[in-house]
């Protein structure tokens, strides 16, 4: 149940106050946010995410680590790790401290979907940076995860990463996806700047399943925003935007759609900033303690 917004959106209702920051023309302050339990979710795949950025995690959230990759030419690093408590496997990518270089050089052009285990009939198209940045550590994951099948064939998959890490991650996630068609897999990414076109956008929402997509968005995050809808780019659902401090679930609100109006593409994007860095109350790629 949402309120419905004063007709001035820049101001708050006589006799209350907006907690800070509150952004202008979003049409609802939800009143009960997302279910705690899922708000915990959120949390703890963010910090898978920030254990990508570490030199070794030798043990993720306390897990075994199955594998760490690199590759030397793309600077793509991640992990599989495997929690034998939850029956999973969980895929995390690293993202990049030259984010900005990295989205708006060259490889901003869309190239065709084509790589390691990726659906073959379809045109959708990719930022090219991103793409070559998946398939030179796609193969090496695919082939990790089918060994790993074999002694744990029922365990789930989760697939996480922040910024560059998070569209690494989603094009990772519909690859093992169509690889493992009956594998239960979900997405977590955190500051994930578009990826890809608009039918890039539904192929993900198709293959995966937009209650199995997780991407969340911390308050004014300028980098989801940084590539431009009119250059082709479009998000895919489901956002998860934290609209106000502190991190809780009653300040996040589950979007509709990719590019939901009322989410955080209603904030024009100020690049990469302080929210881009902390997400879920994980300050991202500085706390080591989430890899023993």
């Amino acid at each position: 149940m949402h309120n419905n917004p004063p007709n001035d959106t820049s101001r708050p209702p006589r006799g209350t106050f907006w907690e800070w920051p509150h952004f202008p023309g979003t049409a609802h302050d939800p009143d009960h946010g997302i279910p705690e339990e899922l708000y915990n979710e959120l949390v703890r795949y963010a910090k898978y995410a920030s254990g990508a950025y570490q030199v070794m995690c030798p043990r993720p959230m306390g897990n075994t680590l199955v594998t760490q990759f690199t590759d030397m030419i793309t600077a793509t690093q991640g992990f599989v790790a495997r929690d034998d408590t939850r029956k999973e496997f969980v895929v995390s990518f690293r993202g990049s401290r030259e984010i900005a270089s990295a989205i708006i050089d060259t490889s901003l052009v869309l190239s065709p979907l084509r790589g390691p285990g990726l659906p073959k009939d379809t045109d959708a198209h990719v930022h090219t940076g991103f793409l070559y940045a998946f398939r030179s550590v796609g193969g090496r994951v695919l082939d990790v995860l089918r060994e790993q099948f074999e002694k744990c064939p029922l365990y789930d998959v989760a697939v996480s990463g922040h910024s560059l890490g998070g569209a690494i991650a989603c094009i990772a996630a519909l690859s093992i996806r169509n690889t493992f068609p009956d594998t239960a897999l979900r997405l977590f990414t955190f500051g994930q700047p578009r990826t890809g076109d608009h039918s890039f956008a539904e192929l993900v929402e198709t293959v995966i399943g937009i209650d199995n997509i997780f991407r969340g968005v911390h308050s004014f995050d300028g980098v989801p925003t940084m590539i431009p809808t009119r250059l082709g780019y479009r998000h895919h659902a489901t956002e998860y935007w934290q609209f106000a401090e502190p991190s809780a679930p009653r300040h996040v609100r589950r979007c509709v759609g990719g590019e939901d109006p009322e989410g955080s593409a209603s904030i024009p994007s100020t690049g990469i900033n302080l929210p881009h860095m902390v997400y879920f109350e994980q300050p991202i790629a500085s706390d080591p303690t989430v890899c023993i």
